[in-house]
C-alpha cells in the first residue's frame, strides 16, 4: 500500500493538487487502510486530476479501482481498495468537511449522574 499511497500522492503533486490530506483509517474503519482527500481549482481540474490518477494507478498494475462523480466534477470519489481518494472543488470540500470527520478522537466516555 505505500508505494501506491505514494504513486497518488505525486501524481496529485505532478498535477498540482491543492492542500492534500493523508489520514490514516487503520483501526478506524474496515473501509480502507488510508483516505487521501485534497482539492482542485476548478470543475475541469478536478476532472483532470481524478483521470490522472485512474491513469497511474492502472499503469501501476492496480486493476478495479472505481470512480464516482466524475460528470460534475465538483466531488470525485477515486475507490483503490486500500486507498480511498476524495478530490473537491474548495468550496464542496470546505462544505463536507471530510478531514474533521476521519480526524478527530471521538469524546471520552462520561457518567451522567
Amino acid at each position: 500500500m505505500d508505494a501506491l499511497r505514494e504513486l497518488i500522492l505525486k501524481t496529485l503533486d505532478d498535477d498540482k493538487a491543492e492542500e492534500t490530506v493523508v489520514i490514516d483509517l487503520q483501526g478506524k474503519s474496515s473501509i480502507a487502510d488510508a483516505m487521501i482527500v485534497t482539492s482542485g481549482r476548478s470543475n475541469r481540474h478536478v476532472s483532470a486530476i481524478a483521470e490522472h490518477v485512474l491513469s497511474a494507478i492502472k499503469a501501476a498494475g492496480h486493476r478495479g479501482a472505481s470512480v464516482e462523480g466524475r460528470q460534475s466534477a465538483d466531488w470525485v470519489l477515486i475507490d483503490a481498495a486500500d486507498i480511498i481518494i476524495h478530490i473537491f472543488r474548495p468550496q464542496v470540500r470546505a462544505f463536507y468537511n471530510l478531514e474533521k470527520m476521519w480526524s478527530t478522537k471521538p469524546p471520552e466516555d462520561k457518567l451522567v449522574g
